[in-house]
């Protein structure tokens, strides 16, 4: 095999340079969709790992490499701050044996041709092994180092969960758990969790969300029974507590104001599939998931492409019982699916979106039915895109009343209630339900 095509595939070398395009704000899905075509399928899951690992501890690694160096690596040298990052990652964090760990890293500076960084990048990951004691302590001594998270982040935490900061941050560097949604028209949530016990994977109940299952240890989707004609699908437990809300009745018209990927929209057809649901995004290649989604349930929905914030065309001129509004936000509650949201987030981003939030809100109230029900939703833990959001609007609206969620999952809000990251294997969702006198 000659040079070219090891570069090519050496799942350092890739992920060097996928560290490298998102330190410039592209999103680790998107880079991970093409970036993983040479890639030997055996490698696929380490390099994740690679991109997962060192974006949801970047802060932390970047302390850690500033105490190592000299002199900082000038920017254009992305690809070398990244695997110096990469090696202190796996040191500190991975079960590589620490030989290899240093050894595989300079020979992916070497076949990045970066010959100069390849003694630099040996000497502090060589210093890092041997002060890695007294260099993690340092990192713990900040509250940013020790949770990896950017100050301003923090502090809107802090401010709003102030009981809750210290679990909300180190729910958010752990793991997420792979959850499934049981398809309950199909079979009962036990029946599934029998399949999985002779399928040999190990799972448990989620005791909150009656269609909800946490795997021990993530499977590919292959191996889960029924996966491929729609028995079951893969979605965090919190996002389940969606559809029940929506409390749909046959023969309803139902909108998913804000669809794609669709997974909402399954489940609410799997709960009631005798309503007309019209599933409806603005990202027109996103809905390609939807469509496919919705296949391989087996349901059908008026799959759309439309603006919420400037509702045109025929499924606006529709009038709908329920109506999910599933907005735009910060995703700050689902970190730990994402972590490069701590790297893509900025702090003049919350504004923004409290605004398109209310801009939506305003925009699609007017299609609901006297005596529906809109379900606000967001994957944020800010009050400002929560309940204040709805605050302002219940103020302003005069025909809107919260329909109070009478639940003993996640905490009661002024308006509506919250799961935190990390509680009865949840990511943080918000959810409010409000009622068109």
């Amino acid at each position: 095999m000659g040079m070219k095509a090891t570069t090519k595939s050496n799942p350092r070398v890739v992920a060097a340079k996928l560290l490298r395009q998102l330190a410039n704000g592209r999103s680790i899905s998107d880079l991970l969709d093409q970036g993983l075509d040479d890639v030997a399928p055996r490698d696929r899951g380490l390099v994740k790992e690679f991109c997962f690992g060192v974006a949801r501890w970047r802060p932390r690694l970047e302390l850690i490499a500033r105490q190592l160096m000299s002199k900082p690596i000038k920017p254009k040298e992305g690809e070398v701050q990244a695997l110096i990052l990469l090696g202190i990652y796996q040191l500190a964090y991975m079960r590589v044996a620490p030989h290899a760990a240093v050894a595989e890293t300079v020979e992916a500076a070497r076949l990045l041709d970066k010959r100069w960084a390849v003694g630099l990048i040996n000497a502090l990951l060589r210093r890092f092994q041997r002060e890695q004691e007294q260099l993690l302590a340092e990192a713990d001594q900040t509250l940013q180092g020790r949770y990896a998270i950017a100050d301003w982040l923090l502090k809107r935490i802090r401010g709003d969960w102030p009981d809750q900061w210290e679990s909300i941050l180190q729910a958010t560097n752990r793991h997420p758990p792979m959850t499934l949604r049981v398809n309950l028209s199909v079979q009962s949530r036990e029946a599934y969790l029998d399949q999985l016990t002779e399928s040999a994977v190990q799972a448990r109940a989620v005791a909150a969300v009656p269609s909800a299952i946490e795997l021990e240890q993530p499977v590919d989707v292959d191996q889960l029974p029924g996966f491929a004609s729609g028995a079951v699908s893969v979605q965090d437990a919190g996002a389940q507590l969606a559809a029940p809300l929506l409390a749909c009745e046959p023969g309803m018209a139902v909108l998913d104001a804000c669809a794609a990927p669709g997974g909402k929209s399954g489940h609410i057809l799997e709960l009631t599939p005798d309503i007309h649901l019209t599933a409806m995004d603005l990202d027109e290649q996103r809905l390609t998931r939807v469509r496919q989604n919705l296949d391989r349930l087996g349901q059908q929905a008026d799959v759309v492409q439309g603006d919420a914030a400037n509702p045109q065309g025929e499924w606006a001129a529709k009038r709908y019982d329920r109506i999910l509004l599933d907005v735009p936000c910060s995703a700050s509650g689902v970190i730990r699916r994402h972590p490069d949201i701590k790297l893509l987030r900025r702090p003049e981003d919350i504004s923004k979106l409290v605004k398109t939030q209310a801009g939506i809100l305003q925009a699609v109230w007017p299609l609901l039915k006297p005596g529906g029900l809109l379900l606000y939703a967001t994957c944020s833990l800010f009050s400002d895109e929560n309940e204040r959001q709805l605050e302002t609007f219940l103020r302003d609206q005069t025909d809107a009343n919260e329909k109070v969620i009478e639940a003993d999952w996640g905490h009661a809000r002024s308006i509506g209630r919250q799961t935190l990251p990390g509680e009865e294997s949840m990511d943080g969702f918000y959810y409010a339900c409000l009622q068109k006198r």
